[in-house]
């Protein structure tokens, strides 16, 4: 990977080290140029190129479909963030009474509030204890004949333990259990292989890993799992035969546009394509190296602090960007002023499940981290 490359696209900034990568990530310079560019054409001529941003459009889905190995973009729509897309799946099945999904404690509220939505259709949620040495055990054992789905988080938000989906999603496609995965704290960090993880939905915003900007996300639904969704939203975009205004009969896309009811967030699109431009150019397999070396030195440097104790999994198949670790002589309200502190000096972290969250990405300083550490607690 070349250090130009990333010194150009990361400038460094003195006295702020960036470790929130689970919140939101740091925009590359090239899509900020792109945000600033389209600005400046909307300024100065409007609209007066669209065919070039629907150009720009289909560029992106063909880059979402290269970042998820799928095998046709035709599976991916872009929505606004990951609740909307599991809010679809959510109103789109045709639930019975008695039916139930099952996820797992650690899950972030998006990935809980809209399934406990459906409990006035009799549809009961199975929440599983993962905090045990085989979490995905725990998670098959607790589906039964009358299991419709299972969702769950490629890697925890709190703890970042990081989830064997294929295992996962073999159980699901063997048992006729449908499989959802709320990629957002994984994708862009992770080589992550639809196919393999047999997914029949992947859900994931644009604004932490991604290196994009709030308010755009993607949504792959799997061709059979997507017959399966009515659609709940309708307008001039999710038709097949799209821009014939004058048409009065129609018809949903056959593809996942069907799920994209109005015009499009053409800002979002341009920032989000400059973005995943760069991970096409480094190539996924080098990026998930270079975050895991960053994620493992961290891990490394916890171990040898006798006053922390880890959250994260050390093993390296369950742990992915997230490395959380707490003090044991502090309570909650103790991590939260050690939370507030570290922010006060230039160190951008979260305080997440009682423990300090840091999250680097691929080109980050890990290292910056630890001068910063020894004067606060020194």
């Amino acid at each position: 990977m070349k250090t130009e490359l990333l010194t150009t696209e990361f400038p460094h900034r003195e006295g702020l080290v960036y470790l929130n990568h689970a919140a939101v990530g740091v925009w590359p310079k090239r899509t900020a140029e792109a945000v600033k560019c389209f600005a400046e054409e909307n300024m100065r001529q409007g609209a007066a190129d669209y065919p070039q941003w629907m150009a720009v459009e289909c560029e992106l889905r063909q880059r979402l479909a290269w970042l998820l190995h799928a095998p046709s973009e035709e599976d991916i729509a872009l929505l606004k963030n990951t609740s909307e897309g599991l809010s679809l799946i959510a109103a789109g099945l045709t639930w019975q009474v008695g039916d139930r999904i099952v996820i797992s404690n650690q899950e972030f509220p998006s990935n809980r509030i809209v399934w406990e939505s459906l409990a006035k259709q009799g549809v009961a949620l199975d929440i599983v204890d993962i905090s045990v040495p085989d979490p995905e055990a725990a998670l098959m054992a607790a589906c039964d004949d009358r299991t419709r789905l299972l969702a769950i988080s490629s890697v925890q938000y709190a703890t970042g333990l990081r989830m064997k989906l294929d295992k996962l999603g073999s159980y699901c496609r063997l048992n006729s259990v449908l499989f959802c995965v709320d990629a957002i704290q994984s994708l862009g960090g992770l080589d992550f292989n639809v196919g393999q993880v047999q997914a029949d939905f992947v859900v994931a915003d644009a604004h932490k890993w991604l290196l994009g900007p709030e308010g755009i996300a993607l949504f792959y639904a799997h061709p059979d799992a997507r017959a399966q969704l009515s659609l709940q939203q309708f307008g001039w975009h999710m038709v097949e035969h799209v821009g014939d205004f004058d048409r009065l009969d129609w018809q949903p896309a056959r593809s996942a546009r069907c799920f994209e009811p109005g015009s499009p967030n053409m800002l979002g699109i341009h920032a989000l394509n400059a973005s995943l431009s760069l991970f096409k150019e480094i190539g996924m397999v080098a990026i998930e190296q270079q975050l895991m070396e960053r994620s493992a030195w961290l891990i490394r440097w916890v171990g040898q602090q006798a006053k922390l104790a880890l959250l994260t999994p050390k093993e390296r198949d369950r742990h992915a960007g997230i490395v959380s670790f707490y003090c044991r002589d502090l309570d909650a309200t103790g991590h939260e002023l050690l939370y507030r502190k570290l922010m006060g000096k230039g160190v951008i972290c979260a305080c997440r499940g009682g423990a300090i969250r840091l999250s680097p990405h691929f080109y980050s300083d890990v290292e910056a981290f630890v001068p910063v550490w020894q004067r606060l607690v020194d």
